[in-house]
């Protein structure tokens, strides 16, 4: 079991490298923005166990927040420059529609 689970784990690090890669000629802007700002920026949760939860150091875990992980070590090689963000169910539409007018926003 743990052999096909950190086999699974392998490709779905590797898909998701390889669907950030395929996809970085048409992200253009969006990814140049998010490079510039130097961190990922990922709304998650407010503590749903087994997605995303700080534990008692303050550090998140869960599958969200991996996830938040794989894509920033597949832009900046790093895969701690992340910002957590933790958003309720409410929030969650409202914060991705900002963080979207912020990455698209034009610079000057």
């Amino acid at each position: 079991m743990k052999y096909v689970s950190k086999h699974l784990s392998i490709a779905a690090a590797v898909g998701l490298t390889a669907a950030l890669a395929s996809g970085a000629a048409m992200a253009g802007k969006d990814l140049d923005a998010i490079k510039a700002r130097g961190a990922v920026i990922c709304g998650v949760p407010t503590g749903i166990a087994g997605f995303a939860v700080a534990d008692s150091q303050g550090k998140w875990v869960g599958l969200d927040v991996d996830v938040c992980r794989a894509v920033s070590a597949a832009i900046f090689g790093d895969s701690e420059k992340v910002k957590y963000v933790p958003l309720t169910s409410q929030q969650r539409f409202t914060g991705l529609s900002s963080i979207s007018r912020t990455i698209s926003a034009p610079t000057r």
